[in-house]
């Protein structure tokens, strides 16, 4: 596992249950954000390489913090979401603009 960077709240016990001990600390809120902002992109690189659906998933969980953690509810994303869903639509046609005249 590497090591320095944003890990899941559990991921310190598991460590210690597999015998070892954690050096851990708090971080503030300034310098959680620019860890989530890495984690996600480290999430989505992660699925680049796999395309695994628990990728994907772990890619949900940094976005649902990342709105957490900027003062938004999971069901404030879900709002945004659907609106511009509503207005602009989704992917779901595999639509690719050439251009535009």
């Amino acid at each position: 596992m590497a090591l320095q960077k944003l890990v899941r709240d559990k991921i310190p016990e598991i460590i210690r249950c597999s015998g070892e001990e954690p050096v851990t600390r708090i971080m503030d809120d300034g310098e959680y954000l620019i860890a989530l902002e890495k984690k996600l992109d480290e999430e989505v690189a992660e699925y680049h390489e796999s395309h695994d659906v628990e990728e994907l998933a772990d890619v949900l969980e940094v976005v649902y913090a990342l709105c957490e953690a900027q003062g938004k509810t999971i069901d404030d994303l879900m709002r945004v979401y659907s609106k511009k869903h509503e207005e602009r639509g989704g992917f779901k046609e595999k639509i690719f603009l050439i251009s535009k005249k």
